[in-house]
């Protein structure tokens, strides 16, 4: 078994680069700008949330919020066709990557997958550079399996219904997507929240993007930021 100069064996250095790190916060992130997003969707479902908050007490009212509309949708809400924009731009802007789950679990089982998918791609595509971020950071949870019954749009999209619920629609495009602004887009948070789920195997990809991907896992193991250095090893690895 082998030691570096600190004494640290390989086995141990391999371990540690199997734990990766937790994705890094929004650096541009706006508490005002997210409020507007949670008002937006109480609004629309109906749920009573607290008055505006005091300047000061945002993180607080942002709180008590969430909190009132995980409730709504965990007993079950109808939504109005105006109810979908208004939850996924709250996932967009939400910067949380782990309670933006719920506007996206309730639009994925009120308005279907393919629905949901393409309004995160159009983010991505046409964003500003926030959404952009913030859209890779919901698309997570829009493979999630559709369990919420109790969610339902108030009137289904015929076309919709009549699709299969295929965990793998728009994947291929999305990849394709994620990848070219990889690339291109010298964005902090956008590089960070795109890396995560970015396969970087050629096989992934067509071969006119294979050079794509040698240049993504070339930036990203000489990017100055720790995260994304960290992140492209276990990404070539998966």
């Amino acid at each position: 078994m082998t030691t570096d100069e600190n004494g640290t064996t390989a086995k141990e250095t391999a371990g540690a680069m199997q734990v990766a790190l937790p994705l890094p916060a929004r650096t541009d992130y706006s508490r005002a700008s997210f409020q507007q997003c949670l008002a937006a969707v109480a609004d629309v479902v109906g749920v009573e949330v607290p008055p505006e908050p005091a300047p000061g007490d945002e993180r607080n009212w942002n709180l008590l919020a969430r909190v009132a509309l995980r409730e709504a949708f965990r007993h079950g809400l109808t939504l109005s066709d105006a109810a979908f924009d208004v939850l996924i731009k709250a996932a967009v802007y939400d910067p949380d990557p782990s309670h933006n789950r719920q506007f996206v679990e309730p639009a994925l089982n009120a308005f279907g997958r393919r629905r949901v998918r393409s309004a995160l791609l159009d983010y991505l595509r046409t964003g500003t550079d926030g959404e952009r971020a913030g859209a890779a950071r919901a698309w997570y949870w829009s493979a999630l399996p559709l369990r919420r019954h109790q969610v339902r749009a108030e009137t289904p999209n015929p076309e919709s219904q009549a699709e299969p619920d295929d965990p793998s629609v728009l994947i291929r495009d999305w990849n394709q997507a994620t990848l070219q602004e990889f690339v291109h887009n010298e964005h902090l948070d956008v590089r960070r929240s795109i890396i995560p789920d970015l396969p970087l195997r050629r096989s992934a990809y067509p071969p006119e993007l294979h050079d794509l991907v040698d240049a993504a896992v070339s930036i990203a193991r000489s990017h100055p930021d720790e995260y994304i250095r960290h992140r492209v090893e276990h990404q070539v690895r998966s």
